[in-house]
């Protein structure tokens, strides 16, 4: 008898939870973790036995902790899936973004068997997110507020007192650069020329 391709024996199933491309969790019904796959010990360079319970937590950045503890109990105790982001440290020490998700999961009986999670690394991202949002603010506070022009001259007033040509202060605060030519209205004014 040929075997179904759809059904998932135990050892394959054991397999895919750990050796998914992903970090996977789970938590009793006391909201205490008492399993992470493989890829995830391998993160942390710790045992099990070190992560189990609350050992998880100690490798949370201390800037994260409360925040990530707050949202996990809340969404534990109502029952919710949730989503967080946090750093945690990996086996070298250095801490990396994650993204946690983690959901209720039922036992086939209906009863509440606890939260079964998965996180991914997303350090990358968070950094491309942070360097565009400091890129935007750089420039919006570079280009934002009223300028102090001479009316006769033009020339711009900057912060310390100092009076630049147009040119120049806006290079030095936008990163533009400039061409030069003359516009009709110059050049008739000017040289006589008149575009025909």
């Amino acid at each position: 008898m040929e075997q179904n391709a759809s059904v998932i024996t135990p050892q394959e199933y054991r397999i895919l939870v750990e050796r998914a491309p992903i970090m996977i969790w789970r938590a009793g019904t006391d909201g205490l973790c008492n399993y992470f796959n493989q890829r995830w010990l391998e993160f942390t360079g710790r045992d099990m036995a070190q992560e189990q319970g609350n050992g998880w937590a100690e490798g949370v950045h201390p800037d994260d902790l409360d925040r990530c503890l707050e949202i996990y109990l809340d969404n534990f105790g109502k029952r919710l899936a949730f989503e967080m982001e946090y750093r945690l440290k990996r086996h070298d020490g250095v801490y990396r973004w994650i993204l946690d998700r983690g959901t209720p999961f039922y036992l086939d009986d209906g009863a509440f068997g606890g939260y079964i999670g998965s996180c991914i690394d997303t350090t990358d991202r968070v950094e491309a997110r942070t360097a565009l949002r400091q890129a935007q603010e750089s420039r919006i506070t570079r280009l934002e507020g009223l300028l102090p022009i001479c009316a006769n001259c033009k020339n711009i007033r900057d912060d310390e007192g100092y009076w630049h040509n147009v040119e120049s202060y806006i290079s030095s605060h936008s990163g533009a650069d400039f061409s030069h030519g003359i516009c009709p209205v110059c050049a008739e004014k000017l040289y006589g020329y008149k575009k025909q």
